[in-house]
């Protein structure tokens, strides 16, 4: 009965004609996401039998990125969706075919960095899907909060089948097939969901003053962006940390399956989240999911350090899990409520790259803490930044109640509504 209630509540967002179509071709897009960095790390490895080249390589893909995504989103702003996302996939296949020759020719190291960083422009279909709904349900605030929570299953539930289905075609098949997998997903993802035209939001009027106007001078998208970058140094600690604890038990292999539940729980949180109806403010919200992470993420930290078993530890993790996806929920309805239309797409991805460029950053630091102290003691980094992040949000509540729109913003979106 209660899954049964789940289906008819989500179910209710896909009355929007075309609503189904976008959103299965944006899963695609980001699935293909979810398999590039595995795959690089096994193909590299194999090829070149150099993790340490495969992890550098990965991250400078993960900083220009953190750098290009924000610049593509400024453009899907001011274009439209289709008229980027086309030129940007097909551009984007074009490194990433590069990437796999070098590999295969043997070319040397440098060669590699450049192609994997020329990959920075491929599109953020999740970023774009938000912003579809976000225009279908404009006039509705408790449908935007439930397609908000769809999204973010949707992210974990990639997050989850997209490692395991790169590692599997990559050891299965040949080490270059899960980026040949995830290149092809990814355009034809892309060029799908372009192709949904009835969708996509159209362009609302703009003055010469908002031409250059970036949205990180809005104060509140400023205290997103270094909370989202405090939430992603929890989701790289926790990778590294997790895999890690369960090379010291003599469990590598089940890391995935850890890591896995950590995705489930979010991914179940952020379903269950979506069929609350939301009472109080986006911004207190948004402080209390921030209190929450950082509270349930003591229970890996104690796990860890009392040397629990991959059981134990498998329920922490999930629990932990449960804790992140309202609070990444409530911050992208916080950037739709605090930029105009005009933004969203350039402001979901500034969210987007802060979350990037914590996952980077934290395993980095995780991989250090790791190789130097007692197995658990890297479970210290995301209990640490789960209170950094929301020590940030309390420093910067004031900004995160969105302003009242001004004439000029509301008849902008009068404009767009009667498009």
């Amino acid at each position: 009965m209660p899954s049964r209630a789940l289906f008819a509540s989500y179910r209710r967002l896909f009355a929007a004609p075309g609503a189904a179509a976008f959103t299965l071709a944006g899963l695609l897009g980001r699935l293909a996401l979810s398999m590039n960095g595995v795959s690089l790390v096994v193909l590299l490895a194999e090829r070149r039998g150099s993790y340490a080249l495969a992890g550098t390589v990965s991250a400078t893909g993960l900083v220009t990125g953190a750098i290009g995504m924000p610049l593509l989103g400024r453009l899907v702003d001011r274009y439209g969706q289709a008229r980027v996302a086309v030129p940007a996939a097909l551009y984007n296949a074009a490194p990433l075919a590069a990437l796999l020759l070098c590999v295969r020719l043997g070319a040397p190291d440098w060669t590699l960095y450049a192609c994997w960083a020329a990959c920075a422009a491929a599109p953020n279909l999740g970023g774009m899907a938000r912003a579809r709904w976000a225009y279908l349900y404009r006039a509705d605030p408790a449908a935007r909060h439930l397609a908000n929570s769809l999204e973010q299953a949707l992210d974990e539930l990639c997050f989850m089948a997209g490692p395991v289905l790169a590692m599997a075609l990559c050891t299965a098949v040949t080490p270059e097939a899960g980026l040949l997998a995830a290149g092809t997903l990814g355009t034809t993802g892309a060029l799908l969901f372009a192709a949904q035209r009835r969708t996509e939001p159209p362009l609302p009027a703009r003055s010469a003053r908002d031409r250059h106007g970036s949205p990180l001078r809005v104060p509140g998208l400023r205290v997103l962006l270094l909370t989202f970058l405090a939430t992603g140094m929890v989701f790289g600690s926790t990778e590294i940390t997790t895999v890690a604890y369960a090379d010291t038990l003599g469990h590598k292999a089940a890391a995935g399956g850890l890591l896995a539940l950590v995705a489930a729980g979010s991914c179940a949180a952020g379903l269950l989240f979506g069929l609350l109806t939301p009472r109080r403010s986006p911004g207190l919200r948004f402080l209390c999911g921030t209190a929450a992470m950082a509270g349930v993420l003591l229970l890996p930290l104690a796990a860890g350090l009392g040397g629990a078993g991959l059981g134990l530890l498998g329920v922490v993790l999930f629990a932990a899990g449960t804790a992140t996806a309202p609070t990444m929920v409530t911050g992208m309805t916080l950037v739709q409520e605090l930029l105009p239309q005009r933004q969203f797409n350039e402001g979901m991805a500034v969210a987007v790259s802060g979350i990037v460029v914590g996952i980077s950053g934290g395993a980095a630091l995780a991989g250090a803490v790791a190789e130097h102290t007692a197995p658990g003691t890297g479970y210290l980094l995301p209990a640490a930044a789960a209170v950094l992040a929301l020590l940030i949000a309390l420093a910067g509540r004031r900004s995160l109640a969105p302003a009242r729109r001004a004439p000029a913003e509301n008849a902008e979106r009068a404009v767009s509504t009667s498009v």
